[in-house]
Formats: C-alpha cells, structure tokens, sequence
C-alpha cells in the first residue's frame, strides 16, 4: 500500500496513514488526539484477532464450538469483542453523528468482557471538539490499514503503524511528548547492547512500553522464542501507563506483570521481590521530588545514601537492588551522573567502579531526546563480570564516545542510523565477548571513539566517568597546531570585518543620494 511520493520513490504505508490522520486533526491538540487515534487502531487490532477466531469457530459448529463462547477466546490468548463492539458495526455507524457515543460505548463494553482491560481504553471520542465527520474519517482510515493482507499479517502491520504513530505523536508533543516515548533509535540500541534472548526483562519506570516491545524484536530477529522472555514493568503516570498496556497488547505481548501506581517505583515498589536478568529503563532525569526524605534508611542504597534532590543515583541503586546474580542493565542517565559530586554522589559513584560493577560507559550526541536537551549517556552493569558467559573483565571499563554519531530528522531532533547503532553495540561486543559472529572477538581502541580502561585510571582521575576524558582526539586531529588554528581565525575574522566596513560604506554613500 505504499505510494509514490514527490520525489517518485515509494512512501511508506504508515507515513500515508500519519498525513491522513494529521488532517484530520483540526483543533485538537496532538496530546489529546493521540488517544484517539492509537485507541481506533488498537480497537482494529483487537477485532481483527477475533474475527480471525470467530470465523474458525464457525466453521467448526458442527463438532460443537460456539463463536459466541468467550471461554472459547480466552482458551486462544485473544479478547472476546461483544457484538456492538466489533469493527464492522462501528463502520456501519461511521456516518452517523453519533458515532462518537458508539465508539465509547464500544470501548465500555469491551472492558466489562475483558478483566485486563479494565482501565486501559480510553473513551474520548463523544466529546464536543471532536467532529463526528471528521471520526467517521478516521474509522474509514483505520479500518483500510491491513486490508488485503491476511489477518495474520494484519496483527504486525498494525502493530508497527500503532508504534510508528507513538513516535510521531512523541515528535508532534515536543516536551510533553518525551514524556512517554524514548526515541527509538537510543531504546534499539540499548536492546543491541544488552542482547536479552531470555530471562526476565524488568524496566519500573517503562514509559508506554518501548523496551519491552524493541526486546521481543531483538529475539524474533535472532530466530528465538518469544517465550523466553518475561516483562515486568512498573509506570507512575496512568495515562502512559494505558498506552503501554495498549503497545504491548497489540504486539500480543502478556502485560500482566505491568503495573500502575501514582506512588512511583521508589515509594511503592510493585515488584519487591523480583530479580531480573535484564534491566533495561530510561528514567526521568534529574528528578528532585522523588521521595527521598522518606527513604533515608531504604535498603536498596547498598552504596549510598542517594541526596534527597535529585534520583539520577536513587535509580541506579533501585536497578541494581533488582538484578540477579548475573543480571545485566542497561540505562540512560544525564551525563551530568558522571562527573557530580554533589550531596555524597561521588561517593556512590566510586563505591559502584570499586564494587566491579559498571561494565561500560556510553556518551550519547545531543538532541536526541524530545523532553530536555540535557547530554545524555548510557550506563551497562553487570553484577558478576567474571561468570563465564562473557570474557573476565573486572578490572577494566569500556568507554564510548558517541557524539559525533547521529543524524538531525529535524531542526531539533537527532536520531541514530543503524550503521551507528551497529558500531556502537559491535564495540561493546567484541570487547565483551569471547566470540562474535562466531569467531574470535578483536577489539582495539579507537583515538577519539572508544577505550578500555583499567580501573587504576579511573581511580587516578577521581573517578570521572566521562568518555571524553579517556578516549583521547581522533588520530587526524593528534597533530592539532593551536597557533595555526588561532592564526587562521583570526585572519578570517579580520577580512569578514573588512567586508562589513565596505558594505556599510556603500549603505552610507547610497543613503546620501536619497532625497527627502
């Protein structure tokens, strides 16, 4: 369904779909309209599943299946949909100017036969600024994303445009966007770095679910199972939390174990007892209200007392507290995190490079994320570096610099190329692992881009963790001539001032000739 674009290549199906529905808009802001939008396809998702079954268990009535059983779809993993609830009743009515009562109406219905969904749909489309044409629009739109595909494709066409249109939306909210969405270029190489084939996956501050959704990914593409992996997640602000719910569903991914709470994972912990093998979060950065007075003697600060105004070092002890023996986790924090010595940080800074726990250090380009322009970086630890699985590198750090990769998609925003995310997650790798691609891993510095560091250096720097400081420049730019450099600006600035010194010359004498 792709179609030529301006420059007479093919536009993809979903950018097709987002200029649609983006028309469609009108006065509703794109915080709002999100939820209309992701909650028609996610209604599409669900119905197409259970036409699929209904249609299958029609066909076997006469050996005794009922299609209106709903212990029948429950027995297949697929949401049971009550008559008015199905896809085509609501294309029936989509002319209808109150289509919008219908559709909520259908969104109730479907929570009462569905416990999980319980609280997840949203009901927003009778509401005033909505234009009922303008929804029967949308439903003909939706309603036209997987035709003449089978439904068993229909499932993964919808679950990308659904994914595809969170990203757009993230792009549209700007600040707010940032909110519920990690930019997917840094959440897929979070996923390529850490590799998570099976165990269990925790992030507790998951946003709407992109972790999850990249890991599943990471293992289909790798040719393993699914099951596998289990989630677990943790999501303090009920609204993201619906659209995770959501997210996961339509990637038919079980979210029993995601939990909501407007507490947080720091005063209310959801899963106390769990120890992962993969953490993989981006958490909010900076945070100063997040509890602390409260948890001064938690147990989970094993290194530190994290300082009651900012959770950057609250977080990383919450991940380890949760990782098992040989878990690994994979974060992003403020790059601020790796140089602070602010109210005992630096302290648990030193505790964790002492502990032979952090494994590498990622420093990430700017602009890459929606909600701050704070630089960023990624931190991988590990609680057993000496287990086996990978080569034994408890005296050494990995550092990366990263921020010269990248690639602007707008005036604003940077996003990672593949080839980008594969050299940084190759780096890691080779230097990590005994093998790669099955055969010895060959890792060597790069000037300027990467190094492994023994800790006896970070301990000489007073354990700064900053990329920078280790790497070193560019092998083209070891022979740097400061004075060349500063000659040649300044002869460049001082011809620029003679160019300007000209031109308001010409300005002036202009001027003198006009009459008045």
């Amino acid at each position: 369904m792709a179609k030529k674009n301006g420059n007479g290549s093919e536009e993809p199906l979903e950018k097709q779909l987002w200029k649609a529905a983006d028309k469609l808009r009108k006065n509703i802001d794109a915080a709002e309209y999100k939820h209309v939008v992701l909650g028609l396809i996610f209604l599409k998702y669900i119905s197409d599943a259970f036409e699929e079954l209904f249609a299958k268990l029609k066909a076997e009535e006469a050996q005794g299946a009922d299609p209106e059983d709903k212990d029948e779809y429950k027995a297949e993993n697929v949401f049971f949909v009550p008559k008015d609830a199905r896809w085509g009743d609501l294309l029936a009515k989509a002319k209808q100017p109150d289509i919008g009562k219908f559709v909520d109406n259908a969104m109730d219905a479907l929570e009462k036969e569905n416990a999980s969904l319980k609280g997840v749909l949203p009901k927003v489309y009778a509401r005033q600024n909505l234009d009922p044409t303008s929804l029967g629009e949308l439903i003909d739109l939706v309603g036209n994303i997987a035709l003449g595909d089978t439904k068993a494709r229909s499932a993964d066409v919808l679950g990308h445009v659904f994914e595809y249109f969170l990203g757009e939306f993230a792009l549209a909210e700007g600040k707010k966007g940032g909110q519920f969405y990690t930019p997917r270029s840094v959440v897929e190489l979070l996923v390529e770095m850490l590799e998570p084939y099976q165990g269990r996956v925790f992030d507790p501050c998951c946003g709407s679910g992109g972790m999850f959704v990249q890991s599943e990914k990471f293992v289909e593409g790798r040719k393993g199972r699914v099951n596998d992996i289990s989630i677990y997640g943790q999501e303090s602000n009920q609204t993201t939390w619906r659209l995770c719910k959501m997210n996961l569903a339509i990637r038919g991914i079980d979210s029993s174990q995601v939990k909501w709470n407007n507490e947080g994972s720091f005063l209310n912990n959801a899963h106390k007892d769990l120890k992962a093998d993969f953490i993989i979060a981006n958490p909010p950065f900076n945070v100063s209200d997040w509890g602390g007075d409260l948890l001064r003697k938690d147990g989970r600060w094993q290194y530190g007392v994290p300082p009651v105004g900012n959770a950057n070092y609250a977080w990383i002890q919450h991940f380890l507290y949760h990782l098992a023996p040989n878990g690994q986790a994979g974060f992003v924090l403020a790059k601020g995190s790796l140089t602070t010595k602010t109210s005992g940080e630096g302290e648990i800074r030193k505790a964790l490079v002492e502990n032979n726990l952090i494994d590498c250090i990622v420093n990430l380009p700017a602009k890459l994320f929606l909600n701050t322009q704070i630089p960023a970086s990624l931190w991988f630890m590990n609680r057993n570096r000496t287990n086996g699985k990978f080569r034994n590198r408890s005296n050494e750090i990995l550092f990366i610099d990263a921020r010269n990769l990248g690639h602007l998609i707008n005036r604003r925003t940077k996003e990672l190329s593949p080839e980008d995310i594969q050299e940084i997650a190759e780096t890691y790798h080779n230097w990590r692992n005994v093998q790669t691609h099955g055969r010895a891993s060959q890792y060597e510095d790069i000037a300027g881009f990467c190094a492994s560091v023994l800790i006896e250096r970070v301990k000489e720097l007073d354990y700064v963790l900053t990329p920078g400081r280790y790497v070193g420049l560019p092998d083209d730019e070891d022979d740097f001539n400061f004075n060349e450099r500063f000659s040649a600006l300044k002869a460049e600035l001082e011809e620029q001032l003679k160019e300007e010194q000209q031109l308001n010359k010409i300005i002036a004498a202009n001027l003198s000739k006009i009459k008045y």
